[in-house]
Formats: structure tokens, sequence, C-alpha cells
């Protein structure tokens, strides 16, 4: 037990408990930013946090920690979105009908949208690049996407992004 751990378990609490907390945001927002779904990403973030405590693991260090679960949820994220559970369920547009949530501040909103309009990797490179504050490198290595590629999914997300943004606020 490393002394991390050992100081959590004098003081009564759960190494695993700390490892919960410190990365449940993360794997929420990294599930959220893949699928789009607020429900899909909870079920990606117990789905990763049972595999860790099916097996828990010792890390080398901090990044290797934030490393791991980055990666199981990336692996989660898309085992789930290539699921027959996944493909045959109804799509939201379905309920279109139904009135939309009223949401205070629209500047982040219409960010937010113009995020999840994204392809699903340039999604996730912008999520890990900006939300998670990884090096292209790191991301490379955590989504196994050539450093070559998430680079183009940036510039790209970028552009589609600078467009889409710049549009809404031309139109306010």
């Amino acid at each position: 037990m490393d002394e991390k751990n050992l100081t959590a378990a004098r003081q009564g609490e759960s190494p695993h408990r700390r490892l919960i907390e410190k990365y449940s945001s993360t794997v929420f927002r990294l599930g959220l930013s893949y699928l789009g779904n607020r429900h899909d990403a909870e079920d990606i973030m117990q789905e990763v946090f049972l595999r860790y405590l099916r097996k828990p693991r010792s890390f080398f260090s901090e990044e290797h920690e934030k490393a791991w679960f980055i990666r199981v949820a990336i692996n989660c994220c898309k085992s789930f979105s290539t699921s027959a559970w996944k493909r045959k369920i109804v799509p939201l547009e379905d309920f279109s009908h139904l009135p939309a949530p009223e949401i205070s501040d629209s500047s982040n909103v219409s960010v937010y949208e113009a995020v999840m309009a994204l392809p699903p990797r340039q999604r996730l490179c912008i999520h890990l690049y900006y939300y998670e504050q990884l090096p292209i490198k790191e991301i490379s290595r955590s989504t196994g996407i050539p450093e070559s590629t998430v680079k183009s999914h940036l510039f790209r997300a970028r552009a589609a992004l600078e467009q889409k943004l710049k549009g809404d606020y031309h139109a306010e």
C-alpha cells in the first residue's frame, strides 16, 4: 500500500473512494462528450468504476492513474456505441414535439451544442485537450489515434466550432 492509501486508510477513507471521487467527473465528462447523452455517460461512469473495483490496480504515478481511467472510459464508450442495445434505441428526435427545458445561459448552451455536433473523434480530442488538459502526445497514447491525426481532429474541430459559433454570435 502506498503512502497516500495508507494515510487515507488511517483516516477511515477507502483508497477506492478517493479514486472514484477524484476521477468521477473526468470519466463522466468524457462519456458525455463521446456519447452525447447524460444517462449513457452515467452508465459508462458506473462501468469504468466497476471495472476498477473488480480488479484494483497499482499505479506508478498520478499520470498513470489518470491515463488508465481515461483509456478505460474511451474503451467503454466505444463498446457501448457499437452495442446491439444502442443500435435498437429510439432517437431523441422522435420526441421533438415535446417542449425543450428552459436554459438560462444561452452562450454556454450554444458552445455545448456546437461541440456536441462535432463528429465523435473530433469531439473526443477537443474534450481531452481542452477539458482534461492532456497534451497531444497523451491524447494519442490514451486513444490509440496517431499524433498527427489528433492534430488534424483538433484543427478541423476548431475550424468547425469557429464557423458555427461565429454564425450564432452574428445572429444575436
